[in-house]
């Protein structure tokens, strides 16, 4: 199995950006749909994108679509979240996820694996 470790997060103003790296060891991560999901003080786990196995799909939530921009490099068997033009609803622990099924999903089950998190706080 593959495990993942998130960093990047941490406290940034409203407008800045913050770049998210998730790791994986274990196993390649060539072999897994990665996506990335956040949860916000209580509020359910949510979508925020998916990124296909080669790198080449990508989807993500109409929150933040065309602030964020998901990327992958397998021979360095990491993910990143580059998050731009953050906004204070964008604070969140966020979390990287890899599933083993060729599709993309922004369902939070599909996931197999799932990194412990890093927080991210957008101060207005």
């Amino acid at each position: 199995q593959v495990q993942l470790v998130e960093s990047g997060g941490g406290l940034v103003q409203t407008g800045g950006s913050l770049r998210l790296s998730c790791a994986a060891s274990g196993r390649t991560l060539s072999i897994y749909t990665m996506g990335w999901f956040r949860q916000a003080p209580g509020k359910e786990r949510e979508f925020v994108g998916t990124i296909s196995r080669s790198g080449r799909i990508t989807y993500y939530a109409d929150s933040v679509k065309g602030r964020f921009t998901i990327s992958r490099d397998n021979a360095k068997n990491t993910m990143w979240l580059q998050m731009n033009s953050l906004k204070p609803e964008d604070t969140a622990v966020y979390y990287c996820a890899a599933e083993s099924s060729l599709d993309v999903s922004r369902n939070p089950a599909t996931y197999d694996y799932w990194g412990q998190g890093t927080q991210v706080t957008v101060s207005s």
